[in-house]
Formats: structure tokens, C-alpha cells, sequence
């Protein structure tokens, strides 16, 4: 079940955590964005996944929880992942594009096209919109899209 992580936040169910981690295929050396970092979980596994040839950024909307996230993952001892607030009004980190992963956290209620800009070249983004978990692969000029019809709870 999700736990709570404070400020009306939580950690999503670790079943939810594994399907999202499968289809977003990290790799060793992969840059990967982490929106929704929360307690800083996943950005640790996510970490774990690059190594040190990678780099993960983590986003958090929230201070409070962002602060407590941050804490968590110094603990892991991954110099090479972060987590930061996120900028308000801004989707992801365009600044910091491309990444070869984005992995979303929290459920949409519809595709942000925004952060699939973000992707390179056989970039992979999952997110979980309106109650499914979706992959979307980007390839040179082309998309593709994967539902894979598990119904997610990711709050």
C-alpha cells in the first residue's frame, strides 16, 4: 500500500514502483529525470540502476518534502543523483535536456507532452495517466506508445 511521507504525500506501492522501474528500462551511464521524487526511493534505486557513469535528478513541487527527500538520498552516498525543487511554472527540467529516462511519480490526467520534449532519441518516459501506466518510446521522428493495461494507484 502507499505510505505516507508527510504534507498529504506518499510513497507509491512497491508493485507500482517495480512495473514503472521494468518498463522504463534504465541502464548503466542513462541520464534519467525523476519527477515526483518524494521521499527519494525511487531516486535511489534509480541511482543505483545508472551508476556512476549515469546522473538522476530528482523533482519535488513540495519544500518540505523535498527537504526530507534530499536527506534520504545523501544517506544512499550516490553523488551522481539529486534532488531538487522543482521550478514553479516550469514542467521538468528543459534546461537540462535531453534525458535518456523520465520516470513521472504521481498520476496525470493527461499525457505532458512538455516532458516527452525533454526525452533524447530512444528516450522512454512513464508516466501513469487517468489510471493506466504508459510507456512512451521517442525514436528519430516517431513515437511510440504502450498502455499496459494495469490499473495504477500512485497516490
Amino acid at each position: 500500500m502507499p505510505l505516507s511521507i508527510g504534507s498529504g504525500q506518499t510513497n507509491s506501492q512497491p508493485w507500482t514502483v517495480r512495473e514503472m522501474l521494468r518498463l522504463l528500462g534504465v541502464l548503466p551511464g542513462h541520464t534519467v529525470l525523476d519527477v515526483g521524487s518524494g521521499s527519494g526511493w525511487t531516486t535511489a534505486i534509480l541511482a543505483e540502476l545508472v551508476g556512476p557513469t549515469g546522473s538522476v535528478l530528482g523533482l519535488e513541487r513540495i519544500p518540505q518534502v523535498m527537504e526530507f527527500g534530499r536527506a534520504n538520498l545523501e544517506r544512499s552516498e550516490r553523488p551522481w543523483a539529486a534532488i531538487r525543487l522543482a521550478s514553479r511554472g516550469i514542467v521538468g527540467a528543459p534546461e537540462e535536456a535531453p534525458f535518456d529516462r523520465i520516470l513521472v511519480s504521481a498520476e496525470a490526467d493527461r499525457f505532458p507532452d512538455a516532458l516527452a520534449d525533454q526525452l533524447a532519441d530512444g528516450g522512454v518516459l512513464v508516466i501513469p495517466v487517468a489510471g493506466t501506466m504508459t510507456a512512451h518510446t521517442v525514436g528519430v521522428g516517431s513515437w511510440r506508445s504502450v498502455r499496459t493495461g494495469s490499473s495504477v494507484s500512485c497516490r
